[in-house]
């Protein structure tokens, strides 16, 4: 099984990368032949090629290569060989400042570009989420002293609409970067609605890769208390040597009343090699069983597991009650996806900004592992969840190709605006001391990021 998931993970991760740099590259093509450029070369990854074609009037040879980490347009410039006296205004150098920039912000662009239309498809078809509904409050705690309540809907926060907890979390977070104080709109059981302000200044939630935003303000997602119902069990797993069935309702675990599905896991999981008393409801009787969960290996600890499937059967009339549809029609869907992009672009700039200042722990840099390893699960999900998956990733690779880092799409444009000021363009060897300390950086960073896989998984 895990070499399946590993196995799909890998193949997601390809498909994701091999989609977001297809975008990015062509929207470096596509503007440099609008200019005139002559393009030599389109490649989808690095390395030994594994398809090639020639095709077009300029010949150029579309390559698919074997390192899918990336991929390159190659245009026709002096710099890089000889060039033709009949094609020297084909050539990328010779073109006037505003047109190469226009070329090399093109990639980022079209990451943008590619978010917004991902959005889009998905909120026209319809996105499904949960409403925002508050659990438990944690006394002390930021939200206990602003007034917070269990059972509160967040309808807004700094006056931005909150219709789901995805749109509540991504606004809590993007809002509480700067240690602000939020503004928060919420409805109480009896409908009553009420002004909060939550002061987030002492937070630190950036500084530490697992910690919740949600758990520091003092609260969580408020889910129906409804027992598991066990919906399938797993032939030779530690559930069926205990005597469990198909269709039965757990009451109760090691003497405590489970009435909801994550204290069940959370016993489960803490409990490996230990004797459990059960009780359970089969057609509507009372059933005492022994439950022993079975050591297993996750992500480099130990935990029980016992081989069963479950299912909370939740009332209908809850389930619309908790449920919530953002499907909007053409227009205000792009409104959406636009105004989603920019939270989301904002969002990993500001915490970028708090990389470079020491606010925020290097250990959330992710690497490739970490990235397929999520490609792996959005994938499984669903194509909805795929594509949200996809979208979040090319405004990370926009975001990062526009920083002022040399061997970025920000290097040049920080190039060229330097051309524009002074009138001449930036000396080569200028740009080659640019080169080495771009290239020293971005192989600082993905060393980081690497380590940082590795420890999740051993650790």
């Amino acid at each position: 099984m895990e070499l399946i998931s590993v196995f799909q993970s890998a193949l997601a991760f390809i498909a994701a990368i091999g989609i977001l740099v297809t975008i990015h590259e062509f929207g470096h093509y596509w503007v440099a032949r609008l200019c005139g450029v002559k393009v030599l070369r389109f490649s989808v990854g690095f390395g030994k090629p594994l398809w090639t074609k020639k095709a077009g009037i300029d010949q150029t040879e579309y390559v698919l290569a074997a390192i899918p980490l990336g991929g390159y347009v190659k245009m026709l410039d002096e710099r890089e060989g000889e060039v033709a006296e009949e094609e020297l205004e084909r050539a990328f150098n010779r073109q006037h400042v505003s047109k190469r920039l226009a070329i090399v912000v093109a990639g980022p662009m079209f990451n943008f570009l590619f978010a917004i239309a991902a959005y889009s498809l998905m909120y026209i078809s319809g996105v499904n989420g949960i409403k925002p509904y508050i659990g438990e409050i944690t006394n002390p705690s930021i939200a206990w002293s602003a007034g917070v309540q269990q059972k509160d809907l967040i309808m807004s926060v700094n006056g931005i609409e909150t219709l789901s907890w995805e749109k509540a979390r991504l606004t809590l977070m993007q809002e509480s970067v700067d240690g602000a104080v939020l503004k928060m709109q919420v409805q109480g059981k009896d409908f009553q609605i009420r002004d909060l302000q939550l002061d987030t200044s002492e937070l630190n939630f950036l500084q530490d890769e697992k910690t919740d935003l949600l758990k520091q303000i003092g609260f969580g997602m408020w889910r129906p208390k409804i027992p598991p119902k066990i919906d399938e069990v797993i032939a030779g797993g530690a559930a069926e040597a205990a005597g469990l069935k198909a269709g039965d309702k757990i009451i109760s675990l090691n003497g405590k009343k489970i009435d909801n599905i994550r204290l069940w896991v959370d016993l489960i999981r803490a409990n490996a090699g230990v004797d459990l008393p059960l009780v359970v409801r089969r057609d509507g009787q009372r059933i005492e069983l022994l439950l022993t969960p079975r050591a297993k290996m996750d992500e480099g600890k130990e935990i029980g597991y016992i081989g069963v499937k479950n299912v909370i059967v939740i009332p209908e009339e809850m389930r619309q009650q908790l449920q919530v549809v953002e499907k909007y029609g053409v227009f205000d869907a792009t409104l959406e996806a636009i105004n989603k992009t920019w939270q989301m672009s904002v969002l990993t700039l500001k915490v970028l900004g708090k990389l470079v200042v020491g606010e925020a722990s290097v250990k959330n840099l992710s690497g490739p592992i970490t990235i397929a390893k999520y490609a792996g699960r959005s994938a499984q999900i669903g194509l909805e969840q795929f594509f949200a998956f996809l979208a979040i990733i090319s405004i990370s690779l926009g975001v990062l190709n526009l920083l002022p880092v040399p061997m970025l799409d920000g290097g040049h444009l920080m190039y060229y605006c330097i051309e524009i000021i002074k009138g001449s363009p930036v000396s080569e060897a200028m740009e080659a001391i640019g080169q080495r300390v771009g290239m020293a950086l971005l192989m600082m960073l993905m060393s980081i990021a690497i380590y940082n896989d590795v420890l999740r998984i051993v650790e």
